[in-house]
């Protein structure tokens, strides 16, 4: 059975490790080389790199007997492509959808990263932000000495912290998940005030970074997570396995 899984989130590549150690012949398109990486070791699988649109990946569905959508939580249009092209090449689509989190009582809760920024333009302190590279256009209003970017040590990720005016020595370039100790170990070192992230779930280390940001006393600012639905991990496995026994 052929499978096609977008996403090169913790629970995507796991699919497609255990899919193909089944003896699904498995494909995974992920955004960057850094997701590729990350499947290094594991012969069966195909890896296509490259952002792709929805033509693109229409294009990409025929021939394949099921499309797995692990793509991040917050990768609203991204998954919103792929529901359109399964249904468009009448491909069968499943929705991989990590769990939430509970959020902090304390925790600002924001709709998306300008709202954050509005926010964080009447406090004082440094922020850490844990957003991503792609949100940091919506936090350059405000004063770029006060912003420590933590982004993948990519050259897109440098690249966007250099066009938000982001100081060089305030670049945190490293590839998560962090443990609560590094977190709070950098939050001291920047003395932050304010951590501004996203609810990536237990996978994302989102309860690392919120009990780091307890420890340290800095206020957790939460970007909304888009309304989105879909399953739990081991049932879209399952769901799998029937197919290919079916097969």
């Amino acid at each position: 059975m052929k499978v096609l899984v977008f996403g090169g989130t913790t629970e995507g590549r796991l699919l497609a490790r255990e899919l193909s150690a089944l003896g699904a012949q498995v494909t995974v398109s992920v955004a960057t080389a850094l997701g590729a990486e990350e499947l290094r070791g594991v012969p069966p699988l195909t890896v296509c790199v490259g952002r792709k649109d929805a033509r693109q990946m229409r294009e990409m569905l025929p021939g394949f007997a099921v499309c797995v959508d692990a793509t991040h939580p917050y990768a609203a249009e991204a998954s919103g492509n792929i529901r359109a092209a399964c249904l468009a090449a009448g491909v069968p689509y499943r929705r991989l959808l990590r769990g939430a989190s509970a959020l902090p009582p304390d925790s600002v809760v924001v709709p998306d990263a300008p709202a954050a920024a509005r926010w964080l333009a009447g406090t004082q302190g440094n922020i850490l932000l844990a957003t991503g590279a792609k949100e940091l256009a919506a936090f350059a209003g405000l004063d770029a000495e006060r912003l420590y970017p933590r982004v993948l040590p990519t050259h897109e990720g440098l690249a966007a912290c250099e066009a938000a005016g982001v100081p060089h020595g305030n670049i945190i370039a490293l590839q998560g998940p962090f443990t609560r100790e590094l977190n709070e170990a950098l939050m001291r070192r920047f003395d932050i005030g304010y951590l501004v992230t996203k609810d990536g779930g237990a996978p994302g280390g989102f309860g690392e970074k919120a009990q780091a940001a307890r420890n340290v006393g800095a206020r957790l600012v939460v970007i909304r997570r888009p309304a989105d639905s879909g399953e739990a991990y081991a049932a879209v496995l399952n769901e799998c396995r029937e197919m290919m026994a079916c097969r």
